[in-house]
């Protein structure tokens, strides 16, 4: 194409030339030790982001819509800065938050904001100017400090799962879940070997969070070494406010540049589409007030705007049930299995009193037990849960019973009513139906989209990790009986007037869809049982022999944990 051409208006870049001079800044960035940006007013063509971000560490913008090109296009460092914005434009800004306050809360949608930096940066500043322009009534601030006795006994994330918002609320955390990666792994506390394990926690909680429609928020205030220290020596002038710089703040206001390593390390291993960290020069605090409120406003833009087009798209089309598993797992399951009477009373008596024994050992040494029953109705998940527990002191241990989620456990994440019942360090939670009916009868049912419970496979995988991770023994039992036994116990329960209040006319109705729940559950065993959390069949048509084994497949998983903690 000649250059008479080309449509106008239109720029033309010598690349060979562009690339000289990148060379040259690249030069100097290595000579230098220091780093150098792209500002995206004097340079806007992004065709050519990929090659500046050779060369270059990143980008500069005064605004998100330039700051998100910086992202797409170069994936590098990205810092946003505000020009010099009149009292009328910030309070503008504070209208428009105001305004989509309102409308995220009438569409469900609930946010979570999560503020770190450097200490003195002006989180708890920042934070308390964009709560002004919000409904005191629609959110909830926390200050994340070291964890207290109660969260310490728990999975890492228990204590921000059991924090976010219901669909509607805002969340808005002074520190987050990130202070195990940047002080407390500072401060020694976090071992560098499980650091990777708990960068993927963080991930894997974004992420879940995000595909079921939270919205992630992540500011880091930055500000240097140098006027850190004089923000904190004028703090310490007066005993109204030294109170504010604890030796942790000096500390690493001492060794600044081991601390921004850590701090950087983790800007990289977590910045993901999905949540995405914006990085807001704090020096000038009105110029950080304007970028959080900046920041804030777009991605709530962005949401509802998702939410509006979810809203005006097609319902999601249904598919067939297919059995995706080569090789049945229930059907090579031998329901023959029995076991007499008198042998039963014998072996019970044997593993209810070295269950006894067990709990007080689990208890002593801190370690905790996730113990999860399903299986076909009528299966025999009471009555095998009830002979576990029989010996067990009742203050160690709690047995949750699943049922349909209540209005407030719908306006949350599905998992989030489960993470809420983890157990603490030393005691057992035992869960009669689990997390599984996601992708069992909310599958079925008709009550989740296809979309959601097939991510759930990796969301539950994810979870059970993270209960792994924490020393926890996880468990899972599926309680197979035939079609044949089902209904025996069916009728046995309606001629019974002590037992009729077990049997529904839903069993009966599942009972309908027994080929629709069999490749459901076909599913969820081979996508689902881990080395670490297995999924344990149970010949269940014999009550005696199904009870047995459950009492036989936990003791040996306590037992084999014990005497790898005494190595």
């Amino acid at each position: 194409m000649r250059m008479d051409q080309l449509p106008t208006p239109c720029y033309v870049i010598d690349e060979k030339k562009l690339k000289e001079n990148l060379e040259i800044l690249g030069d100097v960035r290595e000579k230098a030790g220091c780093k150098i940006l792209l500002a995206q007013k004097a340079f806007s063509c992004f065709y050519e982001y990929p090659l500046i971000g050779q060369y270059l560490d990143g980008t500069t913008a005064s605004g998100l819509y330039e700051a998100r090109l910086g992202k797409e296009e170069m994936g590098k460092e990205n810092h946003v800065f505000a020009p010099a914005y009149k009292d009328a434009d910030i309070k503008e800004l504070g209208e428009q938050l105001g305004e989509l306050q309102r409308v995220c809360r009438e569409k469900k949608i609930p946010v979570m904001i999560a503020f770190e930096g450097y200490g003195a940066a002006g989180k708890g500043l920042q934070i308390g100017n964009l709560i002004q322009a919000l409904d005191p009534r629609g959110f909830k601030v926390y200050a994340v400090k070291n964890e207290t006795e109660e969260e310490w006994m728990h999975p890492f994330m228990w204590r921000f799962w059991t924090k976010i918002p219901e669909k509607g609320r805002i969340a808005i955390f002074d520190t987050s879940w990130y202070r195990r990666v940047m002080i407390e792994r500072f401060e020694g506390k976090t071992p560098e070997k499980e650091l990777e394990k708990d960068f993927a926690s963080i991930r894997a909680f974004e992420k879940q969070l995000t595909d079921d429609g939270m919205v992630i928020i992540k500011l880091f205030l930055k500000i240097d070494r140098k006027e850190q220290k004089k923000r904190f020596e004028k703090l310490l002038v007066s005993k109204d406010t030294a109170w504010r710089v604890s030796k942790g703040d000096l500390k690493r206001n001492h060794d600044f540049k081991e601390y921004k390593a850590i701090n950087e390390e983790m800007l990289r291993k977590t910045d993901a589409d999905y949540a995405p960290w914006t990085v807001i020069n704090a020096t000038k605090k009105k110029e950080a007030k304007v970028a959080v409120y900046q920041a804030v406003i777009q991605a709530m833009k962005e949401a509802v705007a998702r939410k509006e087009l979810e809203e005006k798209g097609s319902l999601e089309k249904k598919t067939e049930m297919k059995r995706e598993t080569a090789e049945s797992i229930l059907a090579k399951t031998d329901l023959s299995k029995s076991m007499p009477k008198e042998v039963y009373e014998e072996r019970l008596k044997e593993l209810q009193k070295k269950m006894e024994h067990l709990h007080g050992e689990l208890y002593r040494r801190r370690i905790p037990v996730v113990l999860g029953f399903e299986g076909w109705d009528a299966g025999g998940k009471g009555g095998a849960i009830k002979r576990l527990t029989s010996h067990m002191d009742p203050r160690g241990y709690v047995v949750n019973p699943t049922a349909s989620p209540s209005d407030t456990e719908k306006a949350h994440h599905y998992l989030w009513r489960f993470w809420r019942a983890m157990p603490k360090a030393g005691h057992i939670a035992i869960f009669d139906r689990t997390w599984y009916g996601r992708v069992m009868v909310e599958r079925i049912e008709g009550f989740c989209t296809e979309k959601e419970w097939k991510r759930a496979y990796g969301e539950i995988n994810a979870m059970e990790q993270d209960l792994v991770n924490a020393g926890a023994i996880v468990l899972k039992f599926w309680m197979q009986i035939d079609k044949d036994e089902q209904a025996r116990r069916f009728k046995a329960r309606q001629e019974n007037p002590k037992k009729q209040w077990k049997i529904t006319d839903e069993d009966w109705r599942n009972r309908e869809k027994w080929d629709q729940y069999e490749v459901a559950v076909e599913e969820m065993l081979e996508k689902t049982s881990m080395p670490h959390a297995p999924w344990i069949v149970v010949e269940g048509n014999d009550k005696y022999y199904a009870r047995i084994k459950v009492l036989e497949c936990v003791t040996e998983a306590i037992e084999k944990r014990l005497k790898e903690e005494r190595k």
